[in-house]
């Protein structure tokens, strides 16, 4: 039996998709920091991960949902232009892997929520210059944009001076490479199947973090590679959903559906890394949160 994924509801995708990028972000903080892998390693395990959980999501789940899990890639895929763009993606993915995991292993992940919330804003922006399809330009955009802006410094203000340490920095970096990379995978989405786009993109990641960092296997605990497992699955199901609604909803409406993320992050955090928000953390989040969906509600996404 074949199941579209248009069959689902837009609400049901969107809080399956926003479950699982909180998730994934929290059991990445507590092998971060609990179980005390460096960053550089535990970004070439992940990367093995998600290859190895592609396989059998691929021999599995292609039989249901085709149009997300199969594995698909056309001749086009392999044009020069396109193997540049897929070299980009990879590029901007390696240093937005690295950063982030740098700063969620050191900095609590409630205070680097509203940084990471700025990530949706990038998308949009970038979507806005690069397709036509999603693109009116409205100056209100810009407005958007300024005020997440002065909310996102406003977080980090202590008193008399700007609490925007390296950690901060590196996460905010992180999140506009992201940014790049997830929009500028629509290019390439024609002639990959999504599931086969992230798993392409994630095994020439992990050959890459392997010549470079030479990782030792047995830095980590059997209940760190359990974890490390989980997440592997995790981001393979969530960037096969979310490739899909580029596809089907596009870049703008989608980013729109995975906003639930923080209020997941935000209650697992505080379940299970006793993590609490605080007042400014909540406020800026609530206001970057008001800016991308009005970006979005401009645009005719809602």
């Amino acid at each position: 039996m074949s199941i579209t994924p248009a069959k689902l509801s837009t609400i049901s995708l969107a809080t399956f998709g926003a479950f699982l990028e909180a998730s994934g972000t929290v059991i990445e903080k507590i092998v971060l920091r609990k179980h005390k892998i460096n960053s550089k390693i535990y970004t070439t395990f992940e990367f093995l991960a998600i290859v190895l959980s592609a396989i059998p999501i691929f021999l599995i789940l292609s039989k249901i949902f085709p149009a997300v899990f199969s594995f698909t890639i056309t001749h086009e895929a392999f044009q020069l232009k396109n193997l540049l763009i897929l070299a980009t993606i990879i590029l901007f993915a390696l240093f937005a892997n690295l950063l982030v995991f740098y700063a969620i292993k050191w900095e609590k992940i409630t205070e680097l929520e509203p940084i990471r919330l700025a990530q949706p804003l990038f998308v949009i922006i970038l979507a806005l210059v690069l397709y036509a399809s999603e693109r009116e330009t409205p100056p209100q955009v810009l407005i958007a944009a300024l005020v997440a802006s002065l909310a996102l410094i406003f977080s980090h203000i202590k008193k008399y001076h700007i609490s925007f340490n390296k950690y901060a920095l590196a996460a905010l970096f992180g999140s506009f490479f992201f940014a790049v990379d997830l929009a500028l995978s629509k290019f390439l989405l024609p002639f990959y199947s999504p599931l086969s786009l992230y798993f392409i993109r994630s095994v020439i990641l992990l050959v890459i973090c392997l010549f470079v960092f030479r990782p030792k296997f047995n830095v980590a605990s059997k209940k760190s590679w359990f974890l490390i497992a989980i997440t592997g699955f995790i981001w393979v199901l969530y960037r096969a959903i979310l490739y899909y609604s580029y596809t089907a909803r596009g870049v703008i409406f989608t980013t729109l559906l995975f906003l639930l993320t923080p209020i997941f992050i935000y209650l697992f955090s505080y379940i299970y890394l006793k993590e609490k928000p605080t007042i400014r953390n909540i406020i800026a989040s609530i206001v970057i949160l008001l800016c991308v969906l009005y970006a979005s509600l401009i645009n005719g996404y809602i």
